[in-house]
């Protein structure tokens, strides 16, 4: 759809100093990304960077799953991904969990003159299936151990999952299909190191959906593993503001950047912590980050995580070292900030 902003010549440099090829090294990863789109920003960089994934044809994006409750969500989440050249992969919307405002979902019903500025089909969340039907049959149609789980905000939809019985989609119950279909799972949440001297800091996406976290945490499967990056990784590896202000002007508008300026302004470098989730989860062997020994991670009443040291436990964290952040804060500006390429 945007291609007609591109000239040739540009294309051509974009796709060689990008490395994109048309022909993949291994096949492309099955991913399900699960967004409390709608409060901060970091979704929007990282939903972009999915599907600038896709376009290098690491990934294959089968759907979009969200976990915070506002009409426009599933709108705004369809237009990213129809201005990515994508506009029919599946989403799905809770119906249960915290109702959020947003400075950015309105550009879903943004209009030049009398046509959307960012075109898309899905007009309300409330037209959008149940998020939790969406990953069953996400699941239910992918090949064994391949799928990665990608959850970014509230854990209300893979709690509903992992407790969900068997039904007209499939046969397994919801354990039963992420014991058989999923390979990881990448989560963003928690803190498991001290936050400013802060031993006891309680992250947002787990404070603001104890109950689900909980859920989560306590019902996957133990034989299937967990790799969570918590306050701290994000906090480390800020998206730099002279991108939003320098790499966007291929196109006269652009979702990601406008949504980014409306959240926090020209002047502010926002951690990546949905993006960090995104990097590890499609990247895993690129040395980005390290990991934590195995153990396992519980969560209190009050929502503060517990990792305990555990030989062959469910969960890992990830750690980044100061060489790391200075790639991963260079990647993810590159992947960002790239040009779609989907037809």
């Amino acid at each position: 759809m945007l291609r007609t902003y591109l000239a040739p010549a540009l294309l051509s440099l974009l796709v060689t100093f990008a490395g994109i090829s048309n022909v993949a090294a291994s096949e492309p990863i099955p991913v399900i990304f699960d967004t409390d789109i709608s409060g901060d920003v970091d979704d929007v960089l990282a939903l972009a960077m999915l599907h600038a994934l896709a376009d290098r044809k690491e990934c294959e994006l089968k759907a979009v799953t969200i976990s915070k409750i506002n009409p426009l969500t599933a709108p705004f989440v369809d237009a990213v991904n129809t201005f990515y050249g994508r506009g029919d992969i599946p989403i799905g919307v809770t119906r249960d969990a915290q109702k959020r405002d947003s400075k950015y979902l309105k550009l879903g019903k943004t209009k030049d003159g009398r046509e959307f500025r960012y075109p898309h089909d899905l007009l309300s969340s409330d037209n959008a299936p149940d998020a939790v039907a969406v990953l069953r049959r996400a699941l239910a149609e992918a090949q064994d151990k391949s799928v990665v789980l990608i959850q970014v905000g509230l854990a209300a939809n893979l709690a509903e999952l992992v407790e969900s019985e068997a039904d007209e989609i499939s046969p397994l119950t919801g354990k039963e299909l992420i014991r058989q279909k999923v390979r990881l799972t990448s989560v963003m949440a928690g803190a498991f190191r001290p936050v400013k001297g802060n031993e006891h800091f309680l992250e947002a996406n787990v404070r603001n959906g104890i109950d689900s976290m909980q859920r989560f945490a306590a019902k996957w499967p133990p034989d299937s593993p967990v790799v969570w990056s918590d306050f701290l990784i994000g906090i480390a590896a800020p998206y730099p503001r002279e991108s939003i202000a320098r790499d966007f002007d291929y196109v006269p508008h652009h979702i990601v950047r406008e949504s980014y300026l409306l959240h926090s302004g020209p002047n502010h470098d926002r951690p990546t912590w949905d993006l960090t989730s995104v990097l590890y989860a499609v990247r895993p062997e690129d040395d980005y980050f390290g990991l934590s020994e195995p153990g396992r991670v519980s969560v209190d009443k009050d929502g503060f995580t517990r990792f305990v040291p555990e030989e062959k436990g469910r969960d890992r964290y990830l750690t980044m070292d100061k060489q790391q952040a200075i790639r991963v804060i260079e990647t993810q500006r590159a992947l960002v900030s790239q040009p779609p390429l989907a037809e």
